[in-house]
């Protein structure tokens, strides 16, 4: 039996491409996409990073595509098997939700919710997000976790463990492990005037305040670093707080700026070890990128992919905000490096895309089945 898998999302994003082209030659699906925008597709300003991106990876190919102002949408719910959402916070994926009701479609949802990432807050507001969230998820007839804290947050909200089916927040581990070669990782540092037997730290992400490079700078500068030993500092990024971190920074601090897809295996690759220092993160999928890589990770305990990825064999998680605690372990977690790349390596081997397909093949089984 084939299944006619209807999946809807915001934009076409340089994560997911990969795993759809998987999921449409995956025997059993026929995969169709439907974006509620496409303007990703080419250049556009990104307002995190404060920059004009393009992505230089396929976004659209390799799989069927549409988008949703150039939709039938009734008639293509009503000609799917499985209808598949990400989120539930525009009003676009909403109207899809009630129309898969209406016409009795099943709906799985995939979101990236978790409590410390997306919380209730305080009663009033509390009590009816409750309410809208209780609407919401009964019109859905599966979810798909992508990872333990996503998968508690349905539980904590009344879904039952078994419409809860795992689908890790993964990347395409091939296509980062294959780039971060030690030639690579050589030209990087050429590049920036890096010795070659210098360790580094290394941030990649946008220049934010909730991201908070800026605390992993000033941990960076307050470590009692052994002598000589102190490693570079490699900021990848831009972002509104770019002039400020430059502000703060020494000669030992290297801003390289925006760097795209296909040049960010060569950075993993140079570094020894890789920060997430953010607040109210719902996953962070540089963390997979890192240690697909080979580097250990640094994290905070907002970071949804902490939970799942980082731990004492492949890096630290420590409170988010800690920079005095992050201060004291750096010397060590920098001495232990090749033993933290190696963990990491081998822990994010089985979060893959292949898990990926495993949980959706079982979701879509659960709610397809008579």
């Amino acid at each position: 039996m084939t299944v006619r898998l209807l999946y809807f999302v915001s934009h076409p994003i340089q994560y997911q491409a990969p795993l759809l082209r998987l999921i449409a030659r995956e025997p059993g699906f026929a995969l169709k996409v439907i974006f509620e925008d496409d303007f990703s597709s080419g250049r556009y300003r990104d307002a995190g990073f404060g920059v004009d991106v393009q992505w230089d990876v396929p976004l659209r190919d390799g799989y069927g595509s549409a988008l949703a102002g150039e939709t039938d949408l009734a008639a293509a719910i009503r000609d799917a098997d499985v209808i598949w959402l990400h989120g539930w916070q525009s009003a676009l994926m909403r109207r899809v939700l009630a129309l898969a009701h209406r016409l009795g479609r099943p709906v799985l949802m995939r979101g990236e919710n978790w409590s410390r990432a997306m919380p209730d807050g305080l009663p009033p507001r509390s009590w009816i997000k409750r309410l809208y969230l209780a609407r919401i998820f009964a019109r859905c007839r599966g979810f798909l976790a992508v990872g333990s804290q996503n998968r508690a947050y349905y539980a904590e909200r009344g879904v039952a463990p078994g419409r809860i089916f795992a689908m890790p927040y993964a990347i395409d581990n091939d296509f980062f492990a294959s780039r971060a070669t030690p030639q690579a990782a050589a030209e990087v540092r050429a590049r920036h005037g890096i010795a070659a037997d210098r360790k580094i730290l290394l941030y990649a992400g946008k220049l934010t305040q909730r991201k908070h490079a800026d605390h992993l700078l000033t941990a960076w500068q307050a470590a009692d670093w052994p002598d000589g030993q102190r490693p570079a500092l490699l900021i990848v990024g831009d972002g509104e707080l770019r002039g400020s971190l430059e502000r703060a920074a020494d000669a030992d601090v290297i801003f390289a700026g925006f760097r795209n897809q296909s040049e960010m295996p060569a950075y993993y690759a140079a570094a020894d070890l890789f920060a997430l220092l953010a607040e109210r993160e719902p996953w962070g999928l540089a963390v997979n990128e890192a240690m697909a890589c080979g580097t250990g990770v640094i994290a905070t305990d907002q970071v949804g992919a902490a939970y799942d990825l980082v731990g004492p064999d492949t890096g630290m998680c420590l409170p988010t905000g800690d920079v005095a605690g992050l201060a004291r372990a750096l010397p060590g977690l920098m001495a232990r490096s090749a033993d933290l790349g190696r963990g990491a390596k081998a822990r994010i081997a089985s979060w893959d895309f292949r898990a990926d397909i495993a949980g959706l093949r079982a979701a879509v089984d659960a709610v397809v089945r008579p």
